[in-house]
């Protein structure tokens, strides 16, 4: 029996992704997808609803709280007035911060957050994030004027969950978005860094697979090889989960 991988969606008001006959929607990108059945494992969409954690988490084998919008800055004591703050939609950031706590509570199912997803671990354990990266003395490039990806390298602490997933120290990868971590949360350890110095990922202490990466690896998992793997990775810590569930 494959393993069941939930993957968080946008949020109804959180794009401009709309029509006349159906109003708002939830989706997600189809690399997600792509890399997630790549590797072995079924997937089932999970959108932003009042009830949907820790309920789904029974019925699942490991999870993906995937990217998106700006967190509210009022989730992490931040400046909600800062001029380069998105779109935000408040539903998504509720449950998803939820559904990370109640994720924690299961060790024995993995959990990988992706770029906003690594901010929703970082914000629900208590740490917090920059409104706008480039506020940074020195920031690098973390996407180009567009808002669309740009390509640098991670450098991968040794010994970590994070680098053996990976299977290297020195990642290329694809970078999207304006906010970061400014400080970790105490029960994160920080397992990479941008050229810059701005975080690029962390696990949690006690978790046995629960990692953040803020690079969007589905978007090259298709050509490489490293980001693909960390896919591979997590599917396979959700088979194990699958197997001992008795499938």
């Amino acid at each position: 029996m494959k393993p069941l991988i939930g993957v968080t969606t946008y949020g109804r008001y959180e794009t401009e992704f709309q029509n006349t006959d159906y109003g708002p929607i939830y989706f997600t990108t189809a690399d997600y997808v792509d890399a997630i059945r790549k590797a072995g494992a079924q997937i089932v969409l999970v959108s932003p609803g009042e009830s949907v954690f820790p309920d789904i988490l029974d019925r699942l084998d490991g999870i993906v709280f995937s990217g998106g919008a700006d967190i509210d800055p009022v989730q992490y004591g931040g400046d909600r007035g800062h001029p380069a703050l998105g779109r935000h939609d408040g539903e998504r950031d509720r449950v998803e911060i939820a559904g990370v706590r109640a994720s924690l509570g299961h060790p024995d199912m993995p959990i990988l957050c992706i770029c906003r997803g690594m901010q929703v671990l970082n914000v629900a354990l208590g740490g917090t994030l920059f409104e706008e990266v480039s506020d940074r003395e020195d920031s690098g490039p973390h996407r180009d004027p567009d808002g669309e990806p740009v390509m640098h390298e991670a450098r991968v602490l040794a010994g970590t969950r994070t680098a053996a997933a990976l299977g290297t120290l020195h990642a290329h990868v694809s970078s999207e978005h304006h906010q970061g971590l400014r400080t970790a949360a105490s029960v994160l350890t920080v397992t990479a860094w941008a050229p810059d110095g701005l975080i690029e990922a962390v696990e949690h202490v006690d978790h046995p697979w629960c990692i953040g990466v803020q690079w969007h690896p589905e978007i090259t998992a298709r050509t490489d090889p490293v980001q693909q793997r960390l896919f591979n990775v997590l599917v396979s810590a959700a088979q194990e989960h699958c197997n001992r569930a008795g499938g």
